[in-house]
Parts: C-alpha cells; structure tokens; sequence
C-alpha cells in the first residue's frame, strides 16, 4: 500500500555563522557570550508527500545585535523561507522585525508572502458538529473515496504591515496595522496530482468534501472562489517578557480589534472581530526549567466572515508562516489542521519548558530543550450554514448531532536554540479523540507562543 505522507526534515545539516566569530575547539558547557553584530542561521528543508511530490528549500534568519549592549534582544531582524513541492504546491515568506527601525521605540513588524496549497485541509464548520470519516480517505478501506477528500486547494497573498509604540514605557504599548490578504480557493486539481504516477497510485476522479459543500451552498457561491480581505488592526500589548523568542519570566498580553470594513472593498464580507490573549511564563528552576500557557478568545462580532479567513489565527506579533487553525503545528498539535472552525473560537496551551544542555559551539550559544505540552480548544461562535439544502437521507454523512466541545491533544517536543533567538523546533502530538485525528510531527522554527 502506498504511504500517503512522508516528510523528513533535515535538521542534522543545521548550520550557523557568525562574521564576528571563529570556532571554538570543543563544545563546552561556558558562561554565554554577548552577540555583537550579524548573526545568521540556516535550515535545509526536504520532504516527500505521496500527493504533492518531492519538497526542497531553505530557511534562514538573520540578526543583527549591535554592539551585544542589548542581547539577547536583537535590534533587527529577517526572516526568510523559500520551498516548493514538485506539484505545485509552495512557500514564499519575507519577514522583518525592529524595535529601532523607526526613532521613538516603534516597533516594526512587516511580512510578505504567497502560499500555494494544492491540498489544504477542510473539515466543514463548527468543530464537532462536522462529522469527520476518516475511513473515507483510507486506501483499501469500503469507504475509501479518495486520499484527498478533505482537501482543497488555495493560493494565498499576504502582505502584513503593523507597529507598536509605548504607551507606559515599553510595557505597556499601542498596536496598529493593516493586513492585505488575497486567497483563491478551488478544488483539488486530481489532474495535476496524478500526473506521472502509476495507474495504482492515482487518486479517483471523484466529488471532494469542498466540492459538495459548494453544490449544496454550504460555501456560497460569492465565497467558493476565494477574495481579497483587507483589515486594519488596532489595540493594546501588555509585555514584560525577559527574552521573547524563550521567556524564561513575564507575561504577554494583547486585546485587538480587526476590522475589514466595506470601505476598503470587503463587501459583501465586511466583519469585526475581537482578540483577546493572555500568556505567562513562570520560572520553576532559574533559567532551567519554565512553566507556560496562554489562553486566547478570536471571535467575530460584526459582519460576517467568509469561509477562507475562518480558520486564520491572529496575534500581535506572529513569525507563522502559515497562520490556519484550531488544530496542527501551531495551536492544537496532533489534531487536525483547520478541524476546528467557527466564527468564534477560544484555545489555550500549556507547556513545560526544559533546557537541559548549555555550552558555546564555534562562538555561538547553544543549547537544547524538552517541552512537554497540553493543547486545547474549541468553537465558541457557530459558522452559520443552511443545512436544510443538504437532503434528509445524507444529513448524517455531513453533520454530528453533538454539539462541539473541547479538543485535547498532548504531546513532547524537542527545541535546539542558537543565540536564544533561532530555535529549531520538533513536537510531538496525539490527539485525545478520533474524530480530531490521531497525531502529527511538526518541524518548524520557534515556540507557538
């Protein structure tokens, strides 16, 4: 039987360097060094999906920290991320973040990127009131329709602009931005995805889960293609964190209003949303051992909001490269991605947090954690549809009669942090129920929060 997904990423090849250092002899567990200057490090990515074909790019951030005066906070940074899979599917991202850029303490958080997908999860809306089969995506089960029935494909532009000044200091600040973002949606392109592979391996020509839902007008037809969304962000952040990329102390909190209103051209689907998130990071063992959650509230309170920015998480400051949820790398590990969708949702995350090795590798500090996790969530504000265009005689096939409730996944991970700000991480996740999934590996870069 064909395995569906395998992915392998290739952190062994991680690599670092440092215009202001040479290598040091030995790895040895001595007192950290303050960074000066530019520092870069930089991932290799190479993966395999059975659909979607060979992946391979490359990851890299650079940071640049002055004179070492304020390290382990840098004073600029950017990101960059560049891979695609061999069927179409792709990430591009361009990131930069300044407290410095702009005289008077303003932050300056900019993003640019453009994501295709040509199999994006879609599960339906309202968490657990979407009945999920997964037999129906199992090849050699009596229900197998296809491998990518609960897919979709999406390409998505996003161009990201926000900034933050004190209001009390540097505690307590101001944010405001505007986010730019233009998705088109379809259904899965089976031609591009069986194109050179053996008869056995095709995937069926067949109605996908997007396909019904737009048949029945579950996704409305000003909706089903996808559309530009333009929102101003406005609010308030409350930070005292220590070090942000690994707080070992503080709290980050943030209450947001996001509006897309009609005069920036997002009618029909003008809406107001409110955030509202609380984290804390609580020092168990000195700088060793750290205690973490955050709490957040994202709901919509005006308007009303289309089927692709359902599932987009928001946050006053966010490297994701891509921001879909509740459920996967960085919300809810090990359930679904996107199996949680609402006008309304409400998760939290509770960590454990420990670095367990320190040392100095060729003049960069080093070292390695364990993360042991709790993940929850759920829809608080149902994605109103009109199920009474579905017939009578397949209501079951779509819809659960339970009501949605709690989704729970635990989980480990595994961090490795270079200069305390470029963190490799690798987590572990198990979803509690079935109807969620069963588990899922993440590789990425940085804490989910």
């Amino acid at each position: 039987m064909t395995k569906t997904r395998f992915k392998l990423t290739l952190l062994c090849f991680c690599f670092v360097y440092s215009s202001f250092g040479q290598a040091d002899s030995a790895m040895l567990p001595v007192k950290e060094k303050n960074r000066k200057g530019w520092t870069w490090a930089g991932l290799p990515v190479v993966g395999y999906d059975a659909d979607q074909g060979l992946q391979l790019g490359v990851l890299g951030q650079v940071f640049y920290y002055g004179d070492g005066t304020t390290y382990p906070e840098y004073k600029h940074t950017i990101y960059a991320e560049c891979s695609w899979f061999t069927k179409g599917s792709a990430v591009y991202q361009l990131f930069y973040d300044s407290k410095y850029l702009i005289p008077g303490k303003i932050r300056v958080t900019a993003d640019l990127d453009y994501l295709t997908e040509r199999a994006l999860d879609f599960y339906g809306f309202n968490g657990a009131e979407a009945n999920y089969i997964p037999s129906l995506t199992q090849e050699g089960s009596d229900d197998y329709l296809s491998r990518v029935f609960y897919k979709h494909e999406r390409k998505m532009l996003r161009i990201m602009a926000d900034f933050q000044g004190p209001v009390l200091g540097q505690k307590l600040r101001w944010i405001a931005g505007i986010n730019i973002i233009a998705i088109s949606a379809a259904t899965v392109n089976i031609d591009r995805m069986n194109s050179g592979k053996k008869e056995e391996n095709k995937l069926p020509d067949t109605s996908l889960l997007y396909d019904q839902y737009v048949n029945y007008g579950l996704i409305r037809n000003q909706e089903k293609d996808g559309g530009t969304t333009i929102y101003l962000k406005t609010g308030l952040v409350y930070d005292t964190r220590d070090n942000e990329a690994a707080p070992n102390r503080g709290l980050w909190s943030e209450i947001m209003l996001l509006s897309a209103p009609t005069f920036l051209g997002n009618n029909p689907y003008a809406f107001v949303k409110l955030v509202i998130t609380h984290r804390q990071y609580i020092p168990l063992v000195k700088k060793r051992l750290v205690a973490a959650y955050q709490v957040s509230y994202q709901g919509t309170i005006g308007g009303t909001t289309p089927f692709y920015i359902l599932p987009y998480i928001y946050s006053s400051y966010s490297l994701t490269t891509k921001p879909d949820g509740l459920g996967g790398a960085r919300t809810i590990r090990g359930v679904l991605r996107n199996r949680i969708v609402g006008d309304g949702v409400a998760f939290g995350n509770v960590e454990l947090r420990w670095k367990f090795f320190k040392s100095v590798v060729f003049k960069q500090n080093i070292y390695l954690g364990l993360t042991a996790f709790l993940d929850g969530g759920m829809v608080v504000q149902d994605h109103k549809i009109y199920t009474n265009t579905v017939p009578e005689d397949k209501q079951s096939f779509y819809f659960s009669e339970n009501s949605d409730r709690l989704h729970l996944a635990t989980g480990i991970g595994l961090r490795i942090a270079i200069n305390d700000n470029f963190i490799i991480s690798v987590d572990y996740g198990m979803a509690l129920r079935k109807q969620d999934g069963t588990s899922g590996l993440y590789i990425g870069i940085g804490n989910i929060f």
